[in-house]
């Protein structure tokens, strides 16, 4: 089976995009949270990002149907 991208579930804080995101590259969320926010603080498209990738990344219970 293929290896999907979705927000998580489980590891989330605000939406599960960086928990997502974590599980995908198997490494520590709280790491993809420090870039996010180093993001949006130097150029501010950090939040941009994040809102795009909020709505764009489907759900785990998308995929899995659960």
């Amino acid at each position: 089976m293929a290896k999907r991208l979705y927000k998580s579930r489980n590891d989330r804080m605000i939406a599960g995009v960086c928990g997502g995101i974590g599980e995908y590259f198997d490494i520590d969320p709280t790491l993809i949270r420090i870039l996010w926010v180093t993001l949006l603080f130097m150029a501010g498209g950090g939040l941009v990002a994040y809102l795009i990738a909020w709505i764009v990344i489907p759900n785990a219970s998308q995929l899995t149907g659960r």
